[in-house]
Order: structure tokens, then C-alpha cells, then sequence
């Protein structure tokens, strides 16, 4: 299904030690849903960390990260 396979892109591109916002996953795989893939990446047992990003507008959103 597209939900599968949009979780293995974004595991794929985390493994690279890479981050992903919810503005890069709608733009590299055109991902609407981040947290959702992200939730279902952890059911799998994979340890993502979450932090919390500020804009200087004061706005925020999620960067999520593979703990090695």
C-alpha cells in the first residue's frame, strides 16, 4: 500500500542519518501525514526521537530522527 511504502522511504531516509519535518516528507514523499508514518515506525520497534522545533515566528512542528 502507499502507507508501506511511504514508511519504508522515510525509514530508508532516516537509516541515512538524516531528518525529516513535516514539510520534507510532504515534499520528498509526498507524505501528508509524517506523525502517522511516524507512529507506525515505532510500532515496528524502531527508536525515533522527536524534537520540537521553533520558527522565529514562533510557530513549531516536529523533526524526527533515528536514535542509533
Amino acid at each position: 500500500s502507499n502507507k508501506e511504502s511511504q514508511n519504508k522511504r522515510i525509514l530508508a531516509h532516516l537509516k541515512k542519518g538524516k531528518t525529516i519535518d513535516p514539510l520534507s516528507a510532504l515534499n520528498l514523499f509526498d507524505c501528508f501525514r509524517l506523525s502517522g508514518r511516524i507512529y507506525d515506525l515505532k510500532q515496528e520497534g524502531h527508536n525515533i526521537n522527536c524534537e520540537i522545533i521553533y520558527t522565529k515566528k514562533g510557530k513549531k512542528y516536529a523533526e524526527y530522527s533515528l536514535v542509533k
